[in-house]
């Protein structure tokens, strides 16, 4: 036994060392694309930040865009140095979880955006969840845009791939694609309003269809998933109108009639998701009271019942009292006429309960 001593101390010593520290990720793991642009056209080869924006200052024309997805705070950090991004905006941008909003830090814009995806579904009796939603933030500088996203559902690679098609676009420089992101996103709204409306047109189907049974439970949901499309769509309306009338240089005069546009569209969109409010607010109150119908029926049938039954129930009472003296309690035709007598009252008030619809 004593040779196995050093051992058991080799072990505790083992055991008392500090932990190793955490591998730091690199950037590039957060990097989805890094983009040079120059009258329009993309450049090619692949580029870090510094190279980037090194190159377009250096010539003095272009932007950059990069493309970020749920960075870190400590891998945001190199970006945000070589950018000048403000660190309220950059705290927000890692954190997430922010209203749509748009600020302003100096010479840079930080634009937050809601993005939302219909959950596909068989019905809308059966599923829990309507709409997803995510977030994309935006810095905008004079000379490059930087986005952030968080979510699975907000990827840019597809609006990306179709802005270095139309060159004619991006000569504007990194406001048009700011815009494009806003378009993107708001025609996104439309598209979830649209097959929200369908799944409300089915759900008010089955509430105003005869003897048909909906969980006021289901109800609630879309009032929930409703709630969660609103808080995306209703704060952005002040941004987008803000960047349409002239809030920041950055923004030039042809891409603010453009952001016009968007806020149409949103509004449209902010119209809607507030009538499917209103209409869900109005199925609320048609299932509360279908469901309160229901219950009253049963109710009217349980008494009808109940009270069927108190005629047998009193007249086995009466004659378990076991008095010596009671009416034809010696008669041999007693019994059978007491049958009589409870059947004959039973039916009659089976059938005034069924005139009256009770049964």
């Amino acid at each position: 036994m004593a040779a196995l001593r050093p051992l058991g101390g080799l072990r505790g010593k083992a055991d008392r060392r500090p932990a190793s520290p955490p591998i730091p990720v690199p950037l590039s793991a957060y990097v989805v694309n890094c983009g040079v642009y120059r009258d329009g056209e993309r450049l090619p080869g692949r580029w870090t930040h510094g190279e980037a924006i090194t190159d377009v200052r250096e010539h003095g024309s272009g932007f950059v865009w990069i493309g970020l997805h749920e960075p870190d705070a400590d891998q945001i950090k190199g970006i945000a140095d070589t950018f000048g991004l403000h660190e309220l905006a950059v705290e927000d941008a890692v954190q997430a979880h922010q209203r749509p909003k748009l600020e302003r830090y100096d010479d840079t814009l930080f634009m937050v955006l809601k993005t939302v995806r219909f959950v596909e579904h068989d019905s809308p009796d059966t599923t829990n969840e309507i709409v997803e939603t995510g977030e994309l933030m935006a810095f905008l500088g004079k000379d490059f845009i930087v986005t952030v996203r968080h979510g699975n559902h907000s990827g840019l690679a597809t609006l990306r791939s179709e802005l270095d098609k139309a060159p004619d676009r991006l000569q504007v420089g990194p406001a048009a694609v700011l815009h494009a992101i806003a378009d993107r996103v708001v025609d996104s709204y439309l598209e979830v309003s649209e097959k929200f409306e369908d799944d409300i047109e089915e759900m008010e189907g089955r509430i105003f269809a005869p003897r048909s049974h909906v969980s006021s439970e289901q109800i609630y949901m879309m009032k929930r998933e409703v709630l969660e499309l609103k808080r995306a769509v209703t704060p952005l309306a002040n941004p987008l109108r803000r960047l349409a009338e002239g809030y920041t240089p950055l923004v030039p005069e042809q891409v603010r009639s453009y952001f016009r546009d968007v806020d149409d569209h949103l509004t449209t969109v902010s119209e809607r998701v507030t009538a499917f409010d209103d209409l869900l607010n109005t199925l609320v109150d048609a299932t509360l009271a279908k469901i309160s119908l229901q219950q009253n029926t049963d109710m009217r049938k349980i008494t009808a019942w109940a009270a069927i039954i108190a005629i047998p129930t009193m007249v086995a009472g009466v004659y378990g009292m076991n008095f010596e003296y009671m009416p034809e309690l010696h008669w041999k035709f007693g019994y059978p006429l007491a049958i009589v007598v409870i059947l004959a009252i039973c039916l009659f008030l089976y059938r005034i309960f069924r005139r009256n619809r009770w049964l």
